[in-house]
This record gives C-alpha cells, structure tokens and sequence, in this order.
C-alpha cells in the first residue's frame, strides 16, 4: 500500500483519530503517515536515528531518538527532549517501543553494529518512561530490544531480544508498571530467522514479524506454538500492527537495507509496507502515552 520505499520501516501505529497509519523509517530519521484516504505520505525529519513512535493522548507523539525519549508535534514538527539516557554507550540507540495498558512507553535500547556483523554484546536495557516523565530500567544486558505487547487481561508482558531469537513472557503488574520472572513462550525455527516487531489480537494471539525470513508468524501464548504463516513478498519484514475502521486490517513494514545491490534486484518490494485482510482476526486500538 506504500511504495516510497523505506530504509529500515519500523513501529507502525494505526491512528483513528486521523485515519491513518504512523511509522518511522529509523535509517532515513524520518517519522511517516500515510493516509489511506489520498495515499499520500507526508512525514517530519529529525535529528537522530528514529526508532519508534507512539500515540499521545493530548495530540502528537512520543517517539524515541537516539537514546533520547522526546514528544513531536505533528503540526509544527518540533521535538522536545523528555530525558536523554545511556550516555555513556555512544553506539547505543534505542529501538522498538510501545505504550502499555495505563498510559507508560515502553521502549528498549540495542549497540549498533561497528562492522557488518559486529555488534557488542549484552549492551541494550528495556525502559518505562512514566507520564510524569520519570523512567525506570526494567531489563540489563539485552541485545536487540524489540517486539512487545501486553496480554488481554494485562498480566502478562511479552518481549522479544532478537538474538536470542525468542519471545518471552514476563509477569506484568499494571499497578506499578514493573515486569518480573520472565520465561521462554517461543524459540524461532531455524527458517523463520529472527524475530522483529510484535503486536495482539483481539483473540490473544500473537503475531511476530521474522526479519529475514519474509513471513509473520503467529503463536498462541497457552500453548507457546505456532499456529499460523503469512509469508511477505520480502525478505525483510519488520513490523506489524492491526488497524482500518475496525481493526482488521494488518499493515506490516519491511526494509531494504541490509541487502546487497543483487539481492535488491531482485526484491523490488524491498522497504515498502503491505496490507494484509482476510486473516479472520480482528487486533485491538493502541494505547496513549497518558501525558
């Protein structure tokens, strides 16, 4: 449905209240929006690499930069910094966020890579920037903080560290924000490659975008099993979410690098987001930042 081609096509969100899907392109420090209504993209630079963007409840977003956790007013495309962590690991940034069930971002850190494929190990953390702007450290020593979504009844906090290539199921206690005893839901099958981004559906279920293994898988977290495939035209798939008038439709967001020139040649739909109906399922609105 988009075919400006993106960079690296991360966190999209469907927003109602403008009818239309928000996501950001990390590599090209861009946040995007699409309607679906004229097609058209419009989106705002900013001044670090872009990994994430959430839904406010007064208006605008909240995004994360750089290692920065900051607020974008869509209107007047300014950024104001909320805090600015890690500062003692310049090859930091952070990466996938989301906001949970009483209005916190969840967003986690990741070491960029020095060379293709050298990365320094155990260096991210998981934050939860609270609405009076307060942030605690939830998780140490994670490599690639990505996917995340709260369960149903919001007792349960699923997170994947895509190195270790799995999805992890924590106790969630929505009173304080605070994660605890975490578990092994799903370990990815060798074809399935790496886990990615993450969202839910109205029925519990989740769906993980494989990172070079061009699908979206979807476990059912009862029974820690896959249950379902959707392969994508492409190689790199990112992200996921539901949105459309009612949630039935999934948008998912793919990147382009990371393939070299021949690759690329033949992946013409390398970076470009997609739309998939049918699947039967329904997902559930996205949560505001409460501040």
């Amino acid at each position: 449905v988009v075919k400006e081609k993106n960079r690296i096509g991360e966190c999209p969100v469907w927003e109602e209240r403008e009818n239309a899907l928000i996501y950001v392109d990390i590599n090209s420090q861009k946040v995007c929006r699409w309607s679906p209504l004229t097609n058209e993209v419009q989106s705002v630079s900013v001044d670090a690499r872009v990994s994430s963007v959430a839904l406010r409840q007064c208006g605008g977003y909240v995004i994360t930069l750089g290692t920065r956790f900051a607020f974008l007013n869509w209107d007047t495309q300014a950024v104001t910094t909320i805090l600015e962590l890690e500062q003692d690991k310049p090859n930091n940034r952070f990466n996938d966020g989301k906001v949970d069930p009483k209005g916190r971002f969840f967003a986690g850190t990741m070491a960029e890579e020095t060379a293709p494929g050298v990365r320094a190990r155990r260096q991210g953390a998981l934050y939860t920037l609270f609405p009076d702007h307060s942030v605690i450290k939830q998780l140490d020593q994670v490599d690639i903080s990505n996917g995340l979504d709260w369960s149903l009844d919001h007792r349960t906090f699923f997170h994947i560290d895509s190195l270790a290539y799995a999805v992890h199921a924590f106790s969630y206690d929505e009173h304080t924000g605070k994660i605890a005893c975490p578990k092994l839901l799903y370990h990815l099958e060798k074809e399935e490659k790496m886990p990615d981004g993450m969202c839910i559906d109205a029925e519990g279920k989740l769906w993980v975008a494989c990172i070079d293994g061009g699908r979206i898988i979807r476990i059912d977290p009862e029974t820690g099993k896959r249950i379902q495939t959707v392969k994508m035209p492409t190689p790199r798939i990112t992200s996921c979410c539901f949105g459309g008038k009612d949630y039935s439709e999934m948008y998912v967001t793919s990147a382009y690098e990371g393939l070299d020139e021949k690759t690329l040649a033949k992946e013409p739909h390398a970076g470009e987001i997609f739309k998939i109906t049918g699947l039967g399922v329904k997902g559930i609105p996205q949560n505001f930042y409460a501040a």
